[in-house]
C-alpha cells in the first residue's frame, strides 16, 4: 500500500502563482493567503518547474504544494528528482510531484508513445542518486492504463478536465488504497449566459488536443459537442456554474464520486494569468476546508 500524500479535501489549481506570470511578492503574498484561508494544496498549472513550485513552498508554513502538472518531455527526470529531494528536505515533505506526457501539439516531435515514455520516466526517477518515492508523485491520468500505471508506480492520479462519472470509474481503477485528486473547473457568476460564455473561451483552447477530446468520447460525447467552444452539454459537465453554494454542491459530487482531494481551477477571462483573489475567498467560506 503506497501511503497517501497529505492533499487535505480542496486544493486551488492555477497557473498564475508563478514569477514568469506575475511579481514574486505578489505570488508569494497570495500562496500565504490560501494557506492561511484553509486550502490544502496548491497545484501549480502551466508546466511548472520545481524551483517554481520552491518560491510557494518558500512562502507558506502548511499547504500543500504540487505541480500540476510538470511535463516529463521539459523536465529532465534526474534534476527533478534532485530538486524534489531538495525541497522536501528543507520543507517538511510539503512538495508533491505531479507528472504528465502533455500534447503531441505541445511537445512536438519529442512526443512519443506516452505510455511507454511515462514508464521509463518514472524508473528514471526511481533509479536516480535522489529517488522520486511513490508516495510523492501522482500522474495526470485521464485513461485506464495509465491510471493503472497511477495506481501501481505512484501515489495516485490528478485527473484533469473530468467528471463525476470518470472520477467513479476512476476509483474503480484505482482501488481505495491510491488518492484521486481531479481538477474543476468553475466559473463563479449566477449569470448562466455569461459565465457559459467565459467557460466556451477557456474550453475551446482544450478541444484541439486529442487527449482531452479521446476521453470526452470514452465519457459519451461526441464530435458535435466539440464545436465552437464546446457544446452547452459539455460546458455543464466539465464545469460548475453559478454561487459559492452552487460551487460546493459539484464539489461533493466529486467527493461522493470517490474523489479524496478536488482541486478547484477559478475560471475567469485568463485564467492563466488571472489571480482571482476574491472569488478564491469566497470560496474559502463555503467549501470543506481543514481550518485548523
Amino acid at each position: 500500500m503506497t501511503s497517501r500524500p497529505a492533499l487535505g479535501k480542496i486544493g486551488i489549481w492555477t497557473g498564475a502563482l508563478k514569477a514568469s506570470v506575475a511579481p514574486s511578492e505578489q505570488v508569494s503574498e497570495m500562496a500565504a493567503e490560501l494557506d492561511e484561508l484553509g486550502y490544502g494544496t496548491i497545484w501549480l498549472g502551466g508546466n511548472p518547474s520545481p524551483d517554481e513550485a520552491g518560491l510557494l513552498l518558500d512562502a507558506t508554513p502548511r499547504i500543500t504544494i504540487a505541480t500540476g502538472i510538470l511535463s516529463i518531455w521539459d523536465h529532465e527526470a534526474p534534476y527533478v528528482a534532485e530538486r524534489h529531494t531538495a525541497l522536501n528536505a528543507a520543507h517538511d515533505g510539503r512538495f508533491l510531484l505531479g507528472l504528465g506526457v502533455s500534447h503531441s501539439a505541445l511537445a512536438g516531435e519529442r512526443y512519443r508513445r506516452p505510455y511507454t515514455a511515462m514508464k521509463e520516466y518514472l524508473t528514471a526517477l526511481d533509479s536516480a542518486p535522489t529517488p522520486v518515492p511513490t508516495s510523492e508523485r501522482v500522474l495526470a491520468a485521464l485513461g485506464p492504463k495509465m491510471l493503472e500505471l497511477s495506481r501501481d508506480r505512484a501515489a495516485g492520479a490528478h485527473p484533469y478536465l473530468v467528471t463525476p462519472e470518470h472520477t467513479s470509474e476512476a476509483r474503480d481503477i484505482l482501488s481505495k488504497d491510491a488518492v484521486l485528486a481531479p481538477e474543476l473547473k468553475v466559473v463563479l457568476d449566477t449569470d448562466q449566459a455569461r459565465a457559459r460564455d467565459v467557460a466556451r473561451g477557456y474550453l475551446g483552447r482544450y478541444l484541439a488536443l486529442p487527449n482531452y477530446t479521446n476521453n470526452f468520447r470514452r465519457l459519451g460525447f461526441e464530435d458535435a459537442d466539440f464545436v465552437d467552444g464546446g457544446s452547452d452539454r459539455l460546458l455543464s459537465a466539465m464545469y460548475a456554474f453559478g454561487d459559492a453554494e452552487a460551487i460546493r454542491a459539484r464539489v461533493d459530487e466529486f467527493l461522493t464520486a470517490g474523489a479524496d482531494h478536488v482541486a478547484i481551477q477559478v475560471v475567469t477571462a485568463d485564467p492563466m494569468k488571472d489571480i482571482p483573489r476574491e472569488q478564491w475567498r469566497t470560496l474559502a467560506q463555503a467549501l470543506p476546508l481543514d481550518k485548523g
